[in-house]
């Protein structure tokens, strides 16, 4: 595991048990077995996984505990896992499978005390409140609802100060408009957000190479995320799981 403050994290999806990458949201293709990918990235070093349910967060399905502790088990490095979780009993159950940070999205939206009573019972550190962020009509940033897929009328600066307020120690932000996309992040809305909290911001949504992670950091994010970076290659996106090598992400934050 890297020493290194600033981060680069792997976000991984999960949807009915198996991995997928998605395209603004939509589109989801499979890229493979979770257990399998969590072995590679073991290989590599990895800084921490981020797993995000898909399937729990849009439907209100369970969690799959099962699954959960299985990835957990096989898992060296520090984890993070979201999707599906509206009670404290929820969080208790994947802590007790070995998972370090839950995330809550939905939950935060709609029962922002859950972020106080997780925070209390596991410590803020490891209390993660992911914000999905997209541009409304007006292309005013506006909070995305993953469970209900729409819009709301939330400001995300806002939203960030109040989950923070609430518990949270850490802001996963995800653009949207720009998941898959490779475009870069979007430099304005991490800055945005980072300025607006004391608490460190994942920044997660365009990537697709390192000059874009540093690109992330230099907004004001502690660490930068991606999905299809780490799990296509080439220009045809190839199914392959990789990881930058140490070295070159110790470069990649040198002052």
């Amino acid at each position: 595991m890297s020493d290194l403050y600033n981060r680069v994290i792997p976000c991984l999806l999960l949807q009915d048990g198996g991995l997928v990458k998605t395209r603004r949201f939509a589109r989801p293709r499979y890229v493979g077995d979770p257990i399998n990918a969590v072995r590679i990235f073991n290989e590599k070093y990895v800084d921490e996984l981020v797993f995000l349910d898909i399937t729990a967060s849009r439907t209100g399905a369970e969690p799959d505990y099962d699954l959960i502790a299985r990835i957990a088990g096989e898992c060296f490095m520090p984890l993070c896992y979201g999707g599906g979780i509206r009670s404290l009993e929820q969080a208790r159950r994947i802590v007790a499978a070995g998972v370090e940070k839950i995330a809550l999205n939905s939950s935060a939206i709609e029962r922002p005390r859950l972020l106080t009573e997780l925070s209390r019972e596991i410590g803020a550190s490891s209390v993660v409140a992911a914000i999905d962020v997209k541009r409304d009509w007006f292309g005013r940033y506006r909070v995305y609802h993953p469970g209900k897929r729409r819009v709301t009328k939330l400001d995300p600066v806002a939203h960030a100060q109040a989950v923070v307020a609430a518990g949270a120690g850490e802001i996963f932000l995800n653009d949207v408009d720009r998941d898959g996309e490779g475009s870069g992040f979007d430099t304005a809305l991490i800055r945005r957000i980072a300025e607006a909290v004391s608490v460190p911001v994942i920044a997660c949504g365009g990537a697709a190479d390192l000059g874009h992670m540093r690109d992330a950091v230099k907004a004001g994010a502690s660490a930068a995320a991606a999905g299809s970076m780490f799990v296509f290659y080439g220009p045809h996106k190839a199914v392959l799981i990789n990881y930058p090598d140490y070295p070159s992400v110790r470069q990649l934050f040198e002052k």
